[in-house]
């Protein structure tokens, strides 16, 4: 049996097919894939990420392939996305539970600015007394017939 490059040397198709299968199970992972899945399996798929980072790392150390190397950045790059899709999640979700609350926790309020949050709210900002009310409607603004 000849191999597929065209060389006399025995196939061994099952280790050649882990191989294969062992590299796409860790390509780039994409960010709307990724929000498919549960918290549960984001989780996992880390913990994955992390454990190859481990073995590259190592790979690293003790002389690995230039392939290898350069995988280092992909898998980092997958484990901040991975985290980043999570985190979103995790903030939806918290979102969706304090809406309607009375009090929210700091990180979901609104940022805008400090002066902003500080500012009176409008039906504040133009509430009135009682007293002037009641002194508005007795005393309105006069008006002339003459303007100047």
């Amino acid at each position: 049996a000849q191999a597929l490059d065209g060389s006399d040397a025995p196939r061994n198709t099952s280790r050649a097919l882990l191989r294969v299968a062992e590299t796409s199970k860790m390509a780039k992972v994409k960010a709307f894939e990724l929000r498919s899945k549960t918290s549960k399996e984001l989780l996992k798929e880390l913990d994955d990420m992390k454990a190859e980072l481990a073995q590259l790392r190592v790979a690293k150390v003790s002389g690995g392939a230039a392939s290898k190397l350069a995988k280092i950045k992909i898998v980092r790059k997958s484990i901040a996305r991975i985290l980043t899709v999570y985190n979103q999640k995790q903030k939806a979700e918290a979102r969706k539970e304090y809406k309607g609350k009375k009090y929210m926790p700091l990180d979901l309020r609104p940022k805008k600015t400090r002066k902003i949050r500080r500012a009176l709210k409008t039906e504040q900002k133009y509430a009135k007394t009682q007293r002037t009310k009641t002194r508005e409607q007795n005393f309105p603004m006069r008006r002339f017939a003459v303007t100047m």
